[in-house]
């Protein structure tokens, strides 16, 4: 078996590092961490022109045609360098299910935009439950002559303060199964009785309370079929649930380098702490744990963009990779100590959001009721 990059993907692999490594400083990111927006719009076209942001959409929607594997590539590379950015949110949350179930008309308006940086799109999945299930969706959209009227709150909506678009999923019916009844809209984020709170959180990511306020949407706005829309949030949860293990992976690699360099150059009594025995077996953990995750990850970015069934495949990388990630977080602080504490130190970009990222689109033990329930258990 052959688990190398293709000679494409090598390219573009040290063209995202080198870019993010050259562009974006940790001051600046620093700095837009901060910021109202919690982007730059310099760098998000910066990397529309780079072909990011249309990497998997065809080349008739501005897009560059390449793969979901190939999106994983850039996506650990993104992970690594912590850019806060809304791409997760606009190309893996929702120009992919646009580009699944949307009419060709939806496909024409919305893809060029996200491929172009003109368009910030993002996901209304959850609610004040937190859930990843059908049962938890509890916002209603009724029928208004030839609109429908969206009322209730979702919380944790990444990056809505700055979207140009929402993907609302909405229950429009009530059935006998909480799948069925339940629906996605494209919600245009200028239109009146939408509310946008910015929530605090530990990770000092961009997470909005959105308001619905008895909303009008026309039904054009509709996103696939009409109470049908639950198999698109399942595979968006999948997709999004890899997507994030492979940010884990790129952090969690920048965690080892630097806990690397830290024990080479860090000195007690006399010695290098690096000689210890005790810190190389705790560096050794750090690797095992990450290799792990990468090849975890990797096979099921790789089934996913094959179209093979990966239910199962899907949950084991985002269980381990999650309970992983948490190891490799706390051996990088018990090795660096105190330093990887400090706000001039690079560890706390990574390690102040382990939370969120392991329990975002399910977290280790949701993952591990999904294979015991694949297993037949």
């Amino acid at each position: 078996m052959d688990f190398k990059f293709t000679e494409e993907q090598e390219m573009l692999r040290e063209s995202a590092r080198d870019f993010l490594e050259r562009e974006c400083p940790k001051t600046l990111v620093r700095e837009i961490e901060s910021s109202e927006k919690g982007y730059s719009p310099e760098i998000w076209q910066q990397m529309a022109e780079l072909g990011w942001l249309g990497l998997v959409f065809p080349e008739k929607y501005s897009g560059s045609g390449m793969s979901f594997l190939d999106l994983a590539v850039l996506l650990e590379e993104m992970g690594r360098s912590y850019l806060p950015v809304p791409f997760f949110s606009t190309v893996v949350l929702s120009g992919l299910p646009i580009l699944d179930t949307g009419t060709e008309e939806q496909k024409q308006k919305y893809l060029p935009q996200i491929a172009s940086g003109k368009a910030i799109s993002t996901l209304a999945l959850t609610e004040p439950s937190a859930k990843y299930d059908a049962a938890s969706i509890a916002v209603k959209a009724r029928v208004s002559n030839s609109d429908y009227i969206i009322s209730g709150t979702k919380l944790f909506v990444s990056d809505a303060h700055i979207a140009d678009y929402l993907l609302c999923v909405v229950r429009t019916s009530e059935q006998a199964k909480p799948e069925d009844g339940i629906t996605i809209f494209l919600v245009d984020t200028k239109i009146p009785d939408i509310s946008y709170t910015v929530l605090k959180t530990s990770a000092n990511d961009k997470l909005c309370e959105v308001v619905f306020d008895q909303c009008k949407v026309p039904k054009e706005s509709i996103l696939g079929e009409l109470d049908q829309g639950w198999s698109t949030v399942q595979t968006v949860i999948e997709r999004a649930a890899v997507a994030k293990c492979c940010e884990m992976v790129g952090s969690a690699q920048r965690m080892l380098e630097m806990t690397i360099h830290y024990a080479k150059e860090r000195k007690q009594f006399g010695k290098l702490i690096g000689s210890a025995q005790v810190i190389q077996e705790s560096c050794a953990d750090m690797l095992i744990d990450l290799d792990a995750s990468r090849l975890i990850t990797y096979e099921a970015a790789w089934r996913l963009s094959q179209g093979l069934p990966c239910v199962i495949e899907v949950s084991m990388a985002k269980a381990y990779v999650s309970a992983a990630y948490r190891r490799i977080a706390l051996k990088a602080h018990e090795i660096c100590g105190g330093v990887a504490l400090m706000i001039v130190h690079d560890m706390p970009f990574f390690s102040t959001r382990v939370g969120a990222e392991v329990s975002t689109f399910g977290d280790s033990d949701f993952h591990r009721d999904i294979v015991a329930k694949e297993l037949g258990l």
